[in-house]
């Protein structure tokens, strides 16, 4: 039987959520790959174990999460059921939906119908009663964001969620999802952006929302599927991500001109004394209005790595100039 390790708070450092009253920690585990039904159920047990003994209480989930879409949820259930659950309470469960889940009209996207029905199968598969925060996972074209807002306003109201939150939404569809929250009276607590020093939208007006509006935020894929490490350096290694051409990682996007910052940006990190992905990730935190950064792990040493970028968040002004310069 799992017992959690007695030191699992004297390391990680935690931030508040915004304007709220929930602390995160700097770094948050994933479980968008990994731990499906077709990976290693021992392997990512170890992870879910190693992550709460080094401090991570926050685990991040979507319906649609595997393959096949719902088995991370199935997987995390079944764990929490035997070995977390005396644990409950010391964590932060999220999940989502937005993306296709079952056939028909009303198994994607953000209506009040599809929402609510996913949450019931979301707490379903986790054996839960409720879930710490559930988001919208996309913001939906067609439905009238008052729909959307309402059916988050809604599962909070019913005890479903203690807080929702909103996931890759534009800073003018934030502010706007944030007003009509915060008149329901269930204010936004969080928005999960795609950030990385090589997808830097966020900077471009939603980061500001956030502040004037007290939500917090956690950057998914701040490694940019890999390509923030020294993995492809030299090539494209078998069985990487760039390697599955299923994967969100093409060949094509690993071009001479990628490479080249890359190989420049490992330079910085080196003499920093940290990997690649060690200073892709403290670069994100370097920003107070970044909550906490969102990482996925392969195996337990992958995942120590990612949580030691956290002994080195500091960069000298001159550090943040190379890497500006490189990425532009």
């Amino acid at each position: 039987m799992y017992k959690a390790s007695e030191n699992r708070y004297d390391e990680m450092t935690y931030r508040r959520c915004g304007r709220s009253g929930l602390l995160l920690p700097a770094i948050s585990l994933g479980l968008w790959h990994n731990f499906g039904h077709v990976d290693i159920y021992e392997e990512f047990k170890q992870i879910i174990f190693q992550a709460f003994d080094r401090g991570i209480t926050h685990f991040d989930l979507a319906n649609n999460y595997g393959p096949p879409a719902g088995s991370a949820e199935e997987n995390f259930g079944k764990i929490l059921k035997e070995n977390l659950k005396p644990y409950r309470d010391e964590l932060i469960i999220s999940t989502k939906a937005g993306y296709g889940m079952w056939p028909g009209p009303y198994g994607e996207w953000g209506s009040r119908k599809y929402l609510i029905a996913s949450l019931d199968q979301s707490l379903k598969r986790m054996g839960l009663d409720y879930v710490d925060i559930f988001y919208s996972h996309r913001p939906d074209p067609d439905t009238p964001l008052e729909e959307t807002m309402m059916a988050l306003d809604q599962v909070v109201r019913q005890g479903k969620a203690l807080y929702v939150g909103i996931s890759s939404y534009s800073a003018d569809q934030t502010r706007e999802a944030s007003r009509i929250l915060r008149e329901l009276g269930t204010p936004c607590l969080i928005h999960q952006p795609k950030y990385s020093m090589f997808d830097r939208w966020v900077e471009n007006g939603l980061l500001d929302v956030l502040e004037e509006d007290g939500i917090g935020s956690i950057a998914f894929s701040p490694l940019s599927q890999g390509l923030l490490t020294n993995k492809y350096i030299k090539g494209i290694p078998e069985g990487s991500r760039a390697a599955n051409p299923n994967g969100f990682l093409q060949k094509d996007q690993i071009t001479p001109e990628v490479i080249e910052k890359v190989v420049a940006l490992n330079a910085i990190a080196e003499k920093r004394g940290q990997s690649l992905a060690q200073m892709a990730i403290a670069w994100l935190l370097k920003d107070e209005r970044i909550t906490s950064v969102l990482v996925g792990a392969s195996s337990v040493n992958q995942l120590n790595q990612n949580i030691d970028s956290l002994a080195n968040l500091h960069f000298e002004h001159s550090e943040l100039e190379q890497i500006q310069n490189i990425l532009q």
